[in-house]
């Protein structure tokens, strides 16, 4: 038998769907977290060796860097989201785009706050105008223009598609951080931010590493459907399926 997809497109099918996989991506996560910061603090060198070695400070990478990888990807995620709305006219994926919007944006500002607890130490600055630091601001600030745009039109609808177009035109800057990091020519684009490259990380903090992205990606799951379900009760509270489930108390 052929699977509708379509059905799941609905906010009233996609609800009870959302409530049953919240808890399992929460036990994920705090599988994933516990595992990473374990590994991280215990498994990995007591200090990084080479030309620039650094002491246990080192250890913030476990939560900067998968922070600003999942900063980026949400912000493409919520584009996605966004973009499909705007196309195919879905309420779900305005809705999904809304719930996922917040969790970017407290993603993104983790990576700010410690990548200059990172930088006191190894730069001797905690902020500097560097392209790589800047571009990510920037990224900040389009999540909380999202977030403020929605909130100030009245008209959910109307709302929904001015701060789609804004995300979608910011989608530029996801590009800019990822090169502005991994420069074709770091001569020509010499900065504080390291060049990230995977394949000169010790095994024992890559592994950490991954542990925490995935970690990070089960709890954006976690908490983007959280969000969804109320936007989804707030938005359809008109709908008998929400007033029959209200009365009944089951939120399931």
């Amino acid at each position: 038998m052929a699977l509708n997809w379509f059905k799941f497109a609905s906010p009233a099918s996609f609800y009870p769907i959302a409530g049953r996989l919240i808890p399992a991506f929460w036990i994920i996560t705090l599988i994933l977290l516990g595992l990473g910061l374990y590994w991280g603090f215990f498994e990995t060198a007591d200090r990084l060796g080479g030309s620039n070695a650094q002491k246990e400070y080192y250890r913030i990478i476990f939560i900067h860097v998968p922070a600003a990888w999942m900063s980026m990807w949400l912000y493409v995620v919520m584009v996605g989201w966004a973009a499909i709305g705007l196309v195919f006219n879905t309420r779900l994926s305005f809705m999904m785009a809304n719930a996922v919007a917040p969790t970017g944006a407290i993603f993104t500002f983790l990576a700010l706050w410690t990548g200059a607890f990172w930088g006191r130490p190894s730069w001797g600055t905690y902020w500097d105008w560097d392209p790589r630091l800047t571009s990510e601001l920037v990224l900040f600030f389009l999540y909380i223009g999202y977030i403020a745009l929605h909130s100030a039109i009245d008209d959910v609808r109307r709302a929904d598609r001015a701060a789609a177009l804004l995300a979608i035109v910011g989608l530029i800057m996801v590009p800019v951080i990822f090169w502005s990091i991994n420069c074709p020519d770091p001569n020509q684009c010499a900065a504080l931010h390291q060049r990230s490259d995977l394949t000169q990380i010790d095994g024992n903090i890559l592994f950490a590493m991954l542990a925490m992205t995935f970690g990070f990606w089960t709890y954006s799951f976690a908490t983007s459907f959280m969000r969804l379900r109320g936007i989804i009760l707030q938005r359809e509270s008109e709908n008998a399926w929400v007033r029959d489930l209200l009365d009944t108390g089951d939120k399931a």
